[in-house]
């Protein structure tokens, strides 16, 4: 699932950044950027994350700068005098005039500026810790947005599952009796007179009826149906097991097409198959 969060914090003259975000993937992908100075953090800052998502690809990342009122301030001064200095005796050395201009000023100042002194991460750990808790709280809460636009999506197509499986269930008692006309209407054009109540015609009626009986697998397809009603109101993690049991109705479909030997049924399981298909592409963003 889609989300952002933000937060941040100041201490003295350092101010600091939380940002990050997540977008789809099955599995946790997490990447974390620290300033080298608060490495030491990296551990507990990636427990408060794992904590927070279970899936997704999340990237976290802390940003420092300084409170200084100008950049001038965070310039090395002595650093450009020297440099100048040493620009100019070199230009004298090879007769070359030497003028600065605004822009090599520009380019010596900015190529080593004084470092920003960044608190140690002892003194800092609380206010980084409280910071990334703010930024991960408000990346859920876009989460939980995005999940509950989700979840009227779900029952639509949940609606829609049973609707199918209804208009199976009610079309699959008559197949084998369709079949027995058929049947009968073949041999009477055949010219082969057969009583209806001929052992060999109750027979091949009989076992096609047993092949395209499909009883078991509506059940259970019902069944699957209820298990995945019942896991869209739990508070918990539902991502990884409403996938397995999307994978098992899908394999209930399968079955109920490949024994059904009926047009019509064949023209509802399509149906169900891409309905199954729409849900498992949404339920693959849950978490």
């Amino acid at each position: 699932m889609t989300g952002y969060g933000g937060s941040s914090a100041a201490l003295g003259n350092v101010s600091f950044t939380v940002n990050v975000s997540s977008v789809n993937r099955k599995q946790l992908d997490l990447t974390i950027s620290l300033p080298n100075e608060w490495e030491a953090l990296e551990s507990e800052i990636t427990e408060q994350a794992r904590k927070a998502v279970v899936r997704g690809k999340v990237h976290l990342s802390i940003e420092i700068t300084s409170h200084k009122k100008n950049d001038e301030q965070t310039w090395d001064e002595d650093y450009i005098n020297t440099s100048l200095d040493k620009l100019s005796a070199l230009a004298e050395a090879q007769g070359v005039p030497f003028s600065p201009s605004a822009d090599l000023l520009w380019q010596i100042a900015n190529s080593k500026r004084k470092e920003i002194i960044v608190p140690a991460p002892e003194l800092i750990r609380p206010m980084v810790l409280e910071a990334v808790d703010t930024a991960l709280n408000g990346m859920v809460i876009m989460r939980e947005k995005e999940g509950e636009a989700l979840l009227v999506d779900f029952i639509s197509r949940v609606t829609q599952l049973r609707r199918l499986l209804d208009s199976v269930s009610q079309r699959a008692p008559v197949v084998a009796p369709t079949y027995r006309e058929l049947l009968l209407k073949r041999l009477r054009e055949a010219n082969l007179q057969l009583d209806v109540n001929d052992e060999r015609v109750l027979k091949e009626v009989a076992l096609f009826a047993d092949r395209c009986d499909i009883t078991e697998e509506i059940t259970r397809f019902k069944s699957h149906i209820e298990q995945f009603t019942h896991l869209l109101k739990a508070d918990s993690e539902i991502g990884r097991k409403a996938e397995f049991i999307l994978q098992e109705m899908g394999r209930e479909v399968h079955t109920m097409g490949s024994k059904a030997n009926d047009l019509e049924i064949s023209k509802y399981i399509i149906d169900l198959k891409n309905e199954l298909e729409r849900v498992k592409e949404q339920i693959a963003n849950v978490e």
